[in-house]
């Protein structure tokens, strides 16, 4: 896809001005509720998906498909970091009304350090073909290892750190442990301190990076285009902060979640691997963005119906229990 410097002009200046708009509805810190958190979720979907409409309009088919695959896959990854933002938010205990401030920083901080990643991956690509061999095997790797994770039984919620880059700054950089509102400093006894505001803006930004190296290689297997690569992300982090407040709840329901996301980044894998052998001059046959996004939906879709079939067996066994202890207890008296 041929990408004027005027369009993506004019792409930035739009998801520019649609950031700015999303900051100033939230500028009063408040607990956002599930209704507001559903609306704002409805639209930003709704707003991606006349984006890719338009690009059917204007560029054909094949760019909305890979725009569509991509955005789907860059949002079924980006639920899973909701877990790890979950554990952030109570480990620097962020009240309520300050959730959405450090989500919408954290996410502009996300955003921008992606941006460095896909200008990254896009010149490796067109500098060396063969790195399509390396994502792949990277993608089917890291699929194996959540595999592996899932049947072990690790909870990844239970096991957040610091990463190095929080560690660092948190040692040299004087701070205070009490929020002074939505402030990233403040000045006591005069000295600038900094505030867990700016700490837990950073560690979501910095640790959204670390998904990157799985989401960025998976899109760069859907779509080689940098455009469609960049809009795809964009869409999927812009709303990831309405999506956090609506679904929060039902994360731990999501328990079959790490499989569905393991069996998209492997095929993914695979799918980059035959493209690499294609290239190399190779007679392989290549997985059609059709496909990819029919296997993704279709993943996706298996995937929440058994977690949610599975949670709620696990919720009536529970609750079975609970009668059963009760009715024990009742016998003992």
């Amino acid at each position: 896809m041929d990408v004027s410097l005027a369009l993506w002009a004019l792409t930035l200046a739009g998801l520019c001005a649609l950031i700015g708009a999303d900051f100033l509805i939230g500028r009063n810190p408040h607990e956002v509720s599930v209704r507001e958190a559903g609306i704002w979720t409805a639209v930003w979907v709704a707003l991606a998906g006349l984006f890719g409409l338009g690009l059917a309009l204007f560029a054909g088919g094949g760019p909305a498909g890979e725009f569509f695959a991509g955005y789907v896959t860059e949002k079924s990854l980006s639920v899973d970091n909701l877990f790890v933002f979950v554990l952030i938010m109570a480990k620097f205990a962020v009240p309520a009304a300050y959730q959405q401030r450090v989500l919408l920083i954290g996410v502009l901080v996300a955003l921008v350090l992606r941006t460095v990643f896909i200008a990254a991956g896009a010149t490796l690509i067109a500098s060396f073909s063969w790195i399509f061999f390396v994502f792949g095997a990277f993608l089917i790797w890291t699929a194996w290892k959540l595999i592996k994770e899932a049947l072990a039984g690790h909870d990844a919620d239970t096991d957040f750190e610091e990463n190095r880059l929080m560690a660092a700054v948190r040692r040299r950089v004087p701070s205070t442990d009490r929020y002074h509102g939505t402030k990233m400093f403040v000045t006591e006894n005069g000295r600038r301190l900094m505030t867990p505001m700016l700490v837990v803006m950073l560690a979501i930004g910095s640790t959204d990076v670390l998904f990157a190296l799985d989401s960025i290689p998976a899109i760069f297997g859907l779509t080689q285009d940098p455009y469609i690569v960049f809009t795809a992300n964009a869409f999927a982090l812009m709303g990831l902060r309405q999506l956090y407040f609506l679904i929060g709840g039902l994360l731990k329901r999501l328990v079959h979640l790490s499989y569905g996301l393991s069996v998209i980044l492997g095929f993914i894998g695979v799918k980059l691997v035959l493209h690499a052998l294609h290239e190399a001059g190779v007679h392989v046959p290549e997985i059609s963005i059709a496909v990819s996004l029919g296997v993704i939906v279709a993943v996706l879709a298996v995937t929440t119906a058994t977690s949610l079939i599975a949670s709620r067996k696990a919720a009536r066994t529970e609750e079975n229990d609970r009668a059963a202890a009760s009715r024990e207890d009742r016998i003992d008296v």
